[in-house]
């Protein structure tokens, strides 16, 4: 004779509100990731023309200080916006099922 095991499977239901903040989350997210690999694949392109030191010194400072302000404001972004993804999650439900 086999045994029977119950399964329980924690799901969460989402509402309209929960779904809304959850693209913002990842539309963010994207439109982030974007910024700074455009805003640094410019940068490189625009250093490779450079001929003087002094040029090439200030393209690399700038292109830190742009890359950090980004990364900064992407952290923080993801960090508000995901607090408020986990808030509007949906309710806890339960399933149980037996199996065997």
């Amino acid at each position: 004779m086999g045994t029977t095991k119950t399964v329980r499977i924690e799901k969460r239901q989402r509402g309209v509100v929960g779904w809304v903040f959850l693209i913002l989350f990842w539309a963010f997210n994207a439109l982030m990731a974007f910024g700074l690999f455009a805003g640094l694949d410019s940068a490189t392109k625009t250093a490779a023309g450079l001929t003087s030191e002094a040029e090439q010194a200030g393209a690399a400072i700038g292109t830190a200080i742009g890359a950090s302000m980004i990364v900064s404001i992407w952290m923080a972004g993801a960090v508000i916006l995901g607090i408020f993804v986990m808030l509007t999650r949906g309710k806890k439900i339960i399933v149980e099922t037996t199996e065997g």
